[in-house]
């Protein structure tokens, strides 16, 4: 008769003792569809108001029984996290020929990548070029690498973004969609309103600069892609375009 009760109490005490959850924690519990606020802890039940405003209430004995995730300790750390990946379109990746260098050398975040990879070419002894062609080379950059280098740079020196706190951005393995590059850092804002615009700037500003460096993000063809065709004629490229 006194088994929730009991069950209750215990994991009342065990949430003082451990200091598992508060008033005022955001917890996320998949199986309650709790994903929110929690406003009241009871020895029979914790209600959460979740972020739709709707009320999800969970037997107290059930957060000690099962897994749960509390987002207390992002609040408390110095930012909440980014980890995002842009899709390049593997197509779009060369090296760097010496219009583009010039154009790259202008910009403050690339420059460093351009001296180190200028000095790994005179350490190791890496000036002959193969065939003579500027555009081709063991130590040439890439546009991929600038980007990263870009990429690295930017995030470093954005306001918003913790330089205290890690910040990476690597290669994943090539899939059907791409070379996945994945941007790993902390925004200083946590406030999720404010989080994902300052996320979506971020973005919108990397995605944009991608044709500076003659890249390209990669995505499916749409249907205005298979709507507009060119095909290769003896008398030239012939554009067949669909409307209906």
């Amino acid at each position: 008769m006194f088994k929730d009760t009991l069950l209750g109490l215990f994991a009342s005490v065990q949430f003082a003792t451990n200091d598992m959850v508060r008033i005022g924690d955001w917890i996320e519990m998949p199986e309650y569809d709790a994903d929110g606020e929690v406003i009241d802890i009871s020895v029979h039940t914790v209600k959460v108001s979740n972020w739709d405003k709707t009320i999800s209430t969970i037997p107290t004995y059930s957060l000690m029984a099962n897994s749960f995730k509390n987002w207390r300790g992002m609040e408390m750390s110095g930012g909440r996290r980014i980890k995002q990946a842009l899709h390049i379109d593997l197509n779009s990746i060369r090296f760097v020929d010496e219009a583009l260098l010039r154009r790259l050398s202008k910009i403050k975040y690339i420059q460093e990548y351009q001296a180190k990879k200028d000095k790994e070419a005179l350490e190791n002894d890496l000036s002959p070029r193969i065939n003579g062609d500027a555009t081709f080379s063991g130590h040439n950059m890439t546009n991929l690498g600038a980007y990263k280098a870009y990429v690295f740079g930017y995030l470093q020196s954005h306001p918003k973004i913790n330089p205290q706190m890690e910040i990476l951005v690597r290669l994943l393995a090539p899939t059907e969609k791409g070379l996945p590059l994945e941007i790993y850092a902390f925004c200083t804002d946590k406030c999720w309103e404010y989080f994902e615009d300052i996320q979506a700037d971020i973005f919108d500003h990397l995605l944009a600069i991608l044709p500076e460096l003659n890249l390209a993000a990669y995505q499916n063809p749409s249907g205005l892609d298979i709507r507009t065709l060119q095909i290769d004629s003896p008398k030239g490229t012939l554009t067949l375009l669909r409307t209906g």
